[in-house]
Order: C-alpha cells, then structure tokens, then sequence
C-alpha cells in the first residue's frame, strides 16, 4: 500500500545515467525489445554495471522471460558494490519471483531485504518488505503465511522508537485491512466485514494518517464485496480507487468478468497488461493478464 523505499532501478534525478532515463522512457512507451537492446549494449561495455543488469532484468521481467530475467539480477547481486546496492537487487530478485507469483521465493528474497533494514534498525522497512511479500502470498492463496508475515509486520512496525501517533494508526489499519482481504479470500463473509469496519474506525480516528490512506479504503471494500461475491458494490467502490493502479484494473476486470460484461473485463486487463512497473501490483497484473485470450 506504501511504495517501499528500495527499488530495482534509480526512479528519477539528474545523477541518473543517461541509459537508464533513455531505458525507462522506452519500457514506459511499451518498447520493451528496445529497453533490453540498450540495457545488454550498456552491460557489454561495462560489465559490472549494477543499473544495466537491474534495467536488462526488469525489462525482460515484463516480457515474461522471468528466468532469464534473474540471470540479470543474480549478476547484480554479485557484483554490487555495496550493502544498499546488494539490497536492492535482491529486492529486484524477490519481484521477478513475484511476477510468476512464486510466493516462497519471493519471500526468500525479501527476507534477505529485511534482514539489511533490520540491520540499521529501520523498523518502517522491515514492517514494508513482510507487507510486500505478504501482497503476493495473499494473491496465490497461500493465506497462511500471508497472514503471518502482515501480523508480525506490524508488530516490528509499532516498534519503532520515538513513533508517531499516526504512524502506530498507518500500521493498525493496514493489518485490518490486509486481515479483512483475508477473510474474504477465506470465505469468511461476516468477519471480513468486522474488519472492514475496523479499519474505516481508524481511519476516521486519525486525519494525519487518513491523509495519504483514505484513497486504499475504497480498494479494500471493493475487494471484500469482488471476493465475497457482490459485483455490483464492487464495481461501484473500485471505481473511488486509484484507477492507475494496475492491480485495481485486474480486479476491476474481475467483477466486470464476474458481471457478465466480459468486452468490459477485457478493456481493463488490457491496460493492466501494459503496467510498466517492478513491485508487487505490476507482477500481479502481468501475471494474471499474461496467459488471457482479448
């Protein structure tokens, strides 16, 4: 829900290699052949180019070559030079596990990120890397562990010294949230709606947190009614979402599908078939559009 910190790829500024902005430009028009010609020219002049290997991985990740994408990233991993530079590729690694929603190796990965945030007593970090993992269990149905990894997320999250209010109110709702999403995968009606109700209580209860929250609101509830079976509702609340967010398209496309509109549900897995992304909504939309006939 709250972009993580580490990335795969430098995400803007002027100390930017030129290959990298030039790179991303081409994946965000949707040439990603292009993206990887550029990125492989780059690791053939400089081999021990962590952003090349990083951007040859992520390119190849959205074109569904995952396993020749983590060639790219274990040469990342091997060659980067520092802790911070180790950390991010092995969070890249977790990603592309996540784009063929592999949730253990994911895991694997992730857990590996989290042992560097847990290194330097950066609580927020390891409380996202469980979230992040979590995101993707949930979606494959390893529940369990998915219920595991946001549980004790938010218990190392509320650790933080000197936290905020609104900080302990941010990882209260999100659990709520997640335990919500839950239930409704579970089957579990009546008490996925107690925790939607949990979660909208402290919302309400706090306006600092609710600032930059309120818009995943609508994404849970619209996700409790699609998996609880009420399309309509879910179709109405998805709508408040964040229509840039490829993982609503999916679900929007789902209860458009589940609706009996199926052009409908085809329009929205078109667009997020086109996510550009490496985190665990891109992974779950190229994922869930990959292998779907338009």
């Amino acid at each position: 829900m709250v972009a993580a910190l580490v990335q795969a790829q430098p995400q803007g500024g002027a100390n930017q290699p030129e290959f990298i902005r030039t790179g991303q430009q081409l994946m965000r028009a949707g040439k990603l052949e292009e993206a990887l010609t550029l990125y492989r020219t780059e690791i053939e002049k400089s081999p021990q180019s962590v952003p090349a290997q990083n951007g040859a991985g992520t390119a190849l990740d959205l074109m569904g070559r995952t396993t020749d994408a983590r060639v790219h990233f274990a040469r990342a991993i091997e060659i980067a030079a520092t802790p911070q530079a180790k950390t991010a590729a092995r969070r890249a690694m977790a990603m592309s596990y996540a784009f063929d929603s592999d949730c253990s190796n994911t895991w694997k990965y992730l857990e590996q990120v989290f042992d560097y945030w847990v290194g330097i007593g950066d609580f927020y970090q390891q409380d996202e890397m469980r979230n992040e993992a979590a995101r993707v269990c949930i979606e494959v149905g390893t529940y369990d562990q998915a219920e595991k990894l946001y549980r004790r997320g938010t218990e190392l999250g509320i650790k933080e010294p000197n936290i905020r209010p609104d900080r302990v109110s941010l990882w209260k709702f999100r659990l709520e949230h997640a335990l919500a999403r839950l239930a409704a995968r579970r089957g579990q009606k009546a008490e996925a709606a107690q925790h939607v109700a949990a979660a909208k209580k402290i919302l309400v209860s706090d306006p600092e947190m609710a600032k930059a929250q309120t818009i995943y609101f609508p994404y849970l509830s619209g996700y409790v009614a699609l998996y609880t079976g009420n399309y309509a509702t879910a179709l109405t609340d998805l709508a408040k979402a964040n229509q840039n967010d490829a993982f609503i398209q999916c679900l929007i496309g789902m209860a458009h599908e589940k609706s009996g509109d199926k052009a409908k549900a085809a329009e929205y897995f078109r667009k997020a078939a086109g996510v550009v992304g490496h985190d665990p909504p891109a992974a779950y939309a190229r994922w869930y559009t990959r292998n779907r006939l338009f």
